[in-house]
C-alpha cells in the first residue's frame, strides 16, 4: 500500500461513508474490521486527491466497497471537532501491535501524518443489498453487514456519524422518497412498508401507509407476485423511472 503522506492528497480531509442496506426486515450498515490485534472497527473511508471533486472521492470509496457503480448517495454533514484526531486510536493500535509496527523513519512520518486533526465529510448511500459484493481494503480483516441496532464499537466518532446519517435518512425519507433504493427492482407494497418501518424504527397502519405511498404517484404497478394462490397474491411494483 502506498503511504498516504506521499500521495497528492488534500491534507487532513476524509470522506466517511455510511452504506445502508436492507435485509430480512432489518436496516443494516456495511462496516469493515481493521486487520490488527484488538477490536478496531471503522466506517469505509477515503482520502480526497487534489484532482477529485469530493463527491467523486466518495463514489470511488462506495464503488470499491460495494462493486456497484450506480449508487444513491447523499452528503449529510461535516465532522470537525478540534479534538478530532487519530492519536488515541493509533497509540492503542501501536501498543497492541508493536511486533508488526516496528519503529522506522517511514513509520514515524506516517504516524505524524495520521495523528493530525482530520475533518470528515459524511455521506450515506442506499443500496440493494442483494447486488453488493463487499470488498476489503488492504488493511481490513473482514467487512460485514451489521444490524443498525447491533453495531460494533467503532473508532473515533464513527458511531456518531452513523447516528447522524440515520437521523438524516429518516428526515429525507418523505421529502426525497429515497427508501426504494434499498429494495430490488420489483417489490410488493408489504416490502415497501417493511423498509419504511426498518428505517423509521416504528410501525405503520397498513391501509393508511398504502394510501400514503400510492398518493405519491411514484410507483408503477405490475403483475401479481406468484405465490401459488392467485386470489391472495400481492401486486408487484417498481419505482417509476
Amino acid at each position: 500500500m502506498i503511504n498516504p503522506s506521499k500521495q497528492n492528497l488534500i491534507q487532513q480531509i476524509t470522506v466517511d461513508c455510511v452504506i445502508f442496506g436492507y435485509e430480512n426486515q432489518k436496516l443494516k450498515v456495511l462496516i469493515p474490521k481493521i486487520n490488527f490485534k484488538g477490536d478496531f472497527w471503522a466506517l469505509p473511508s477515503g482520502f480526497v486527491s487534489q484532482e477529485d471533486d469530493i463527491d467523486a472521492a466518495a463514489r470511488k470509496v462506495l464503488q470499491f466497497r460495494t462493486g456497484i457503480e450506480d449508487i444513491y448517495l447523499e452528503q449529510f454533514s461535516v465532522f470537525g471537532k478540534a479534538s478530532r484526531n487519530h492519536t488515541a486510536f493509533l497509540d492503542k493500535l501501536l501498543e497492541l501491535n508493536e511486533d508488526r509496527l516496528k519503529e522506522s523513519e517511514n513509520n514515524r512520518e506516517e504516524y505524524l501524518w495520521f495523528t493530525k486533526r482530520f475533518i470528515a465529510i459524511g455521506y450515506y448511500a442506499l443500496v440493494d443489498i442483494g447486488k453488493v459484493n463487499p470488498q476489503k481494503s488492504a488493511i481490513d480483516q473482514s467487512i460485514e453487514w451489521h444490524d443498525i441496532n447491533e453495531l460494533p464499537t467503532m473508532i473515533l466518532d464513527h458511531q456518531e456519524i452513523v447516528e447522524v446519517a440515520l437521523h438524516t435518512l429518516r428526515s429525507h425519507i418523505d421529502e426525497k422518497i429515497n427508501a426504494f433504493n434499498l429494495l430490488p427492482e420489483t417489490f410488493t407494497m408489504r416490502e415497501v412498508q417493511d423498509v419504511y418501518e426498518a428505517v423509521c424504527g416504528r410501525t405503520f397502519v397498513r391501509t393508511n401507509f398504502q394510501k400514503m405511498i400510492l398518493e405519491l404517484n411514484v410507483l408503477e404497478r405490475l403483475e401479481k407476485k406468484y405465490t401459488g394462490a392467485a386470489n391472495k397474491a400481492p401486486y408487484l411494483y417498481r419505482f417509476k423511472k
